[in-house]
């Protein structure tokens, strides 16, 4: 019976399997056309927070490579996931690096938030509005809503949330491929003695605390960023990020359940197939979400060939008692300084090694804020033991000196009586 399954299951991925390819091919390749495109936009009209978005526009392609490829060769499916897995941690931490980027870099953005807790405390403690009296019968939803840490402290957390996502999604990965190279990881099996489970769940909660960390950053922030409209951002690659990751375990549960054949080729080749499509959606989306024309105008403070836009438009005043009405016409004038090109090398020069740097600085940051904990709570325990044991030492010696004192005493005691 298992051998009949079996075959079935082999028969539907051959027959698909063709198809498939075609159809994620043309996909695949929509979608590599257009992000290449992008990120040629994005490295001729170069600014800083253009460093970010190109590595987070890159997941398109990648992702859509490995997913083709991994269709073609099933044997590359666990080497193309593990790389797409590297990759999405990394695309995660360059979008909060984007927003800070945005804001004006982590000195201005602690200035902000600094700024920001200083008028939550000059807010009255019993305020009467009818707003105030909202929030405070939603207890739960503050919870997720209203972050109670603003300024310096808000900021680390999320870039700590952000890098233990992505040091953790690395971890895991090398981890699966040691694993599968054991025969023991079990790619989509929820069963106790595989580490697919484990890994799941790990990944989870790290993936969790990452996206709640960067809605409570977003959630602070995001009327500061309203000239790059953050909110079709955020969803464009939450989208990416976190839905490719429910859809892969959703399809594990379906198989492990039985309501689709389980088989392995057949649960990874649907997962590749369905993000070759996905790509070229995102893709379509990102020319529109992260265009780079915002980036060819700076403010006309910075450098570059200045220009002005004047608008007029013609307004009719009421003149009064007479009723009259009077003509009057309204100017407005804005100034832009046009952004100086760049060549493709600077940019990615710039993307790689002082992006390299960020990444370096921070993941050191992070895992001495981690370290540190674990350091003092070591250094009590140790400290408590040392306690105890110079506690016990002298106990010891005091039961010693009273045994030496009891028998002197007994001794003095029974020559005292021999002598009588």
């Amino acid at each position: 019976m298992a051998s009949n399954n079996f075959s079935n299951s082999e028969g539907i991925y051959d027959n698909l399997r063709e198809p498939a390819l075609v159809i994620g091919g043309c996909c695949v390749l929509i979608a590599l056309v257009l992000s290449i495109f992008l990120i040629f936009q994005h490295l001729r009209s170069y600014t800083n927070p253009a460093k970010w978005i190109v590595a987070v526009i890159s997941m398109v392609p990648i992702y859509a490579t490995e997913s083709i490829l991994s269709l073609w060769n099933p044997r590359l499916s666990l080497a193309c996931d593990i790389l797409r897995n590297y990759y999405e941690a990394f695309a995660l931490y360059s979008f909060g690096r984007y927003l800070i980027s945005c804001l004006g870099g982590e000195r201005r953005v602690v200035e902000l938030l600094e700024e920001e807790s200083e008028e939550n405390h000059r807010k009255p403690l019993l305020g009467g509005s009818d707003e105030n009296h909202g929030i405070q019968h939603r207890p739960f939803c503050n919870f997720f809503c209203h972050p109670c840490m603003l300024g310096k402290d808000l900021l680390t957390i999320e870039k700590f949330g952000l890098v233990q996502y992505m040091i953790l999604k690395t971890v895991c990965a090398f981890l699966a491929l040691i694993l599968e190279l054991c025969g023991v990881y079990g790619n989509g099996e929820f069963k106790w003695y595989y580490g697919y489970p484990y890994i799941a769940v790990v990944l989870n909660f790290s993936q969790m605390w990452a996206l709640y960390c960067l809605v409570q950053f977003y959630n602070v922030t995001h009327e500061r960023l309203q000239p790059i409209k953050p909110l079709a951002k955020f969803i464009s690659f939450k989208a990416i990020v976190f839905a490719t990751w429910w859809q892969g375990v959703g399809i594990a549960l379906l198989c492990t359940i039985g309501v689709l054949p389980k088989e392995g080729k057949l649960q990874t080749g649907l997962q590749d197939f369905l993000i070759c499509i996905e790509m070229a959606i995102a893709a379509v989306a990102h020319v529109y979400v992260f265009s780079a024309e915002p980036y060819h105008f700076l403010p006309a403070s910075v450098y570059g060939k200045v220009t002005e836009e004047k608008i007029e438009a013609d307004v009719k005043i009421d003149g009064g008692g007479g009723g009259e009405e009077k003509s009057a016409v309204v100017k407005e004038t804005t100034t832009q300084a046009e952004a100086p090109r760049t060549s493709v090398k600077e940019s990615v020069q710039d993307i790689v090694v002082e992006g390299g740097q960020r990444v370096v600085k921070d993941v050191a940051l992070t895992i001495n804020q981690a370290i540190g904990p674990v350091e003092k709570g070591v250094t009590r325990i140790q400290k408590t033991f040392h306690h105890k044991t110079v506690v016990s030492s002298d106990d010891e010696e005091e039961e010693s000196d009273i045994k030496v004192e009891k028998e002197v005493t007994e001794n003095v005691t029974v020559k005292g009586d021999e002598i009588a």
